[in-house]
């Protein structure tokens, strides 16, 4: 990857394997545009992301379609220092068919994926189960 900094608290990411970029700007209450998703953001996005893939990869092991699964992310943020306190995680799929057992292993996939084991103690994860 590499980055630019394109001035008025806005960043550019590539990828360099595919080319696909990422714009980021500051949020509108620490002096940003708020025209994009906040690096902040992107770690709660990165969250979500990296727990339906873990669980993605549970499914084709155990032939489930998780199609279609959602998730609704919510960014509680501290002061003092400013970092993020608390994300909350509420995945969706109303009409996955599952057994108790599978809804255990998606879960536990889900929670231990790199980016969940990679962020510290002072960051909550408050994940819930909709299926």
């Amino acid at each position: 990857m590499n980055g630019q900094y394109l001035g008025g608290l806005r960043t550019e990411d590539t990828h360099l394997q595919s080319g696909n970029k990422i714009i980021t700007d500051a949020p509108t209450d620490n002096q940003g545009k708020g025209e994009a998703f906040s690096p902040t953001d992107l770690v709660c996005a990165a969250l979500s992301s990296c727990m339906m893939t873990l669980m993605g990869m549970l499914a084709n092991r155990e032939g489930i379609d998780i199609s279609g699964m959602s998730s609704s992310i919510t960014k509680i943020m501290a002061s003092n220092p400013r970092r993020i306190a608390e994300i909350q995680i509420a995945f969706s799929h109303p009409s996955l068919k599952v057994t108790d057992v599978q809804k255990k292993k998606l879960e536990h996939a889900a929670r231990t994926c790199p980016v969940a084991l990679s962020l510290g103690e002072q960051v909550v994860q408050t994940v819930t189960f909709d299926f």
